[in-house]
This record gives structure tokens, sequence and C-alpha cells, in this order.
């Protein structure tokens, strides 16, 4: 952390910009065409301590299969959450914010005591890398600009009593369709994501096969997601796209798939089985087991025989 200027408020980001304070202590909107950020003394790498949501007009990582691209090329969204290392290796430039045309910053207590406060730690986006970049048709990308318009000149209008609540609103809309278009991406991106589910498959049934479970215990969302070169957050949200499932999920599903396999096809004892699949302790396999099949691993083994 110490290697990456941070910005302790959204006041400190606009005097690293260049830029006259923010009309709101909690909540900015910058727009490149009308206050342009000076990039002389802007930070190569930063932690920002709020939401960041920007919309790039050139946006590169679009997506390749054989011949074809399945993405947009309209530009597009991306998302960071307090915390997080923007520029550098660690996150490409083009997610900074002076390469964006739209970028607005949301410090948490903005949304205090309201019901996105919460929600927003809920939209997985805020955790993609930036090859997972929402990519926006031309009809997306006129919907997502006059969002940006409306909160921007919400906040430059009279604040009164109504002025928050409004602009919370709006700001849940631009997730909302946010979040609607991520779905369509995962749609057009169809035949790569199939394709991942190919190898995601194959990934898992590798590490049940090979019985790395007696060793490194039970398959992480994180350990698998970094083996699929992609976040845990996207590979969560596309499987729940494509079969129903989160990441998780998807691994229980897998995990009782082959524990069926072991107790229909074994005489390993449950305990063996529940060590076999890296459960440290038998009891915590059966109870999961129960849970997902109605059966425990004996009655199950019984009504197989």
């Amino acid at each position: 952390m110490s290697n990456h200027h941070q910005f302790v408020s959204i006041s400190d980001a606009h005097r690293a910009f260049g830029l006259p304070k923010p009309l709101h202590p909690l909540i900015s909107l910058l727009n490149q065409n009308e206050d342009p950020v000076q990039l002389n003394t802007f930070p190569d790498t930063h932690v920002l301590t709020f939401y960041k949501i920007s919309y790039k007009p050139k946006l590169s990582g679009k997506v390749r299969y054989g011949q074809d691209y399945y993405d947009f090329d309209e530009g597009g969204l991306l998302f960071a959450a307090p915390n997080q290392i923007i520029g550098g290796l660690e996150d490409d430039a083009s997610n900074s914010i002076p390469c964006s045309s739209h970028t607005l910053l949301i410090h948490p207590d903005f949304l205090w005591n309201h019901p996105l406060a919460k929600k927003i730690r809920q939209y997985g986006f805020f955790y993609y890398t930036t090859n997972e970049a929402l990519h926006l048709s031309e009809s997306e990308r006129d919907t997502i600009i006059s969002v940006f318009e409306m909160i921007g000149n919400e906040l430059k209008g009279r604040i009164d009593d109504f002025s928050q609540q409004i602009i919370i609103s709006q700001i849940e809309l631009l997730l909302n369709y946010a979040e609607r278009f991520y779905r369509r991406q995962f749609i057009t991106r169809k035949s790569v994501s199939n394709e991942l589910m190919q190898k995601l498959d194959d990934v898992v049934a590798d590490y049940f096969d090979k019985e790395v479970t007696t060793n490194q215990g039970l398959p992480t969302v994180n350990y698998i997601a970094e083996q699929m070169n992609l976040s845990p957050s996207y590979l969560s949200d596309m499987l729940r796209s494509l079969i129903g499932l989160n990441a998780q999920q998807y691994l229980h599903s897998k995990l009782i798939d082959k524990a069926k396999e072991k107790l229909s096809t074994t005489n390993l004892s449950v305990s063996e089985v529940a060590f076999a699949l890296g459960f440290e302790h038998s009891q915590s396999f059966s109870k999961l087991f129960k849970t997902k099949t109605n059966l425990s691993p004996l009655e199950f083994r019984r009504s197989f025989n």
C-alpha cells in the first residue's frame, strides 16, 4: 500500500487532478470535456478510498474467438471498489481516471444509511479486472452517458432535501444498467464462455483426479479463478449467467459428483472419502452432502446399491 499514492478524499483527488474543489465533498463527476485532468502531476499507480465508475471512449481488451471479435467498439465501463490499486502492472493503466471521459467518484459515506450502501458491495463488476471491462454498444453508451449527465445536472443544481436521494437513485439506475449490459455481454461472448466452461470443467476435474485435495484441501474459488486467468467475481457472474450457479455453488456441485462416484464405486469409508476430497472433518463432508442431496453419504451408498 505504501508504494502507491492514496487519495483519502475526493477533494484530495481533485487537487491531484488540478481541478477546482468538488461541488459535493462525498461525490464528484469528472468530465474530461469540461474540466480536463492535468496529467503531469498524476501518480502512475494510486489507491482510492471511494468507488469509481469510468466511461472510456476507447477500450482495449476485446475478446477474440477464431477470426472474429465478440465485443462492441463504443468504449466501455470500468469499475473499482475502495482500496483497489489502479494503474500500473497491477491494473492496466487504461483503468486510470485521466484516460476516461466521464468518471464518477462516490465516497461510501454518501450512501450511508441507505440500502444501496450494502447493495453496492454485491455488484461483482466492482471487483473485475480491466480486461473484464464492459464493452458498450452505441445505444448502451448513449444510455450510460445520459445517466452520467443526469447525475452531473443534479450536482450542479440547487442542493435541497431531495438532492441526495435523487442522486443515489441515479447511481442505482447506472448500476442496474451496467448489470443488465454485462448479462448481455455474457450472451454475446457465449462461444468464448462455453470454451471457458470446458476449461473450467477440466481444471476442476484435474484437481480431483490428481487428488490434489489430499495435500491442498478443498479447491477454492480464488484458486480456480487464478488457473482460469479470471477474477473470482467475473468467474462467479459468468457461471451464474450460463448455468445459474455462482462459482462456490459450482464447486460444491462438482464436489458432490465426485463424492457420489467414490461412494458408489469404491469401498472407502465415509471418513476416507471425506479426506480424499480435501475435508479435514468427515462431519463437514456429511453435512454438505446431505444439504445437497437430502441423503447422508451412507444412505446414498445404500440406495445406490
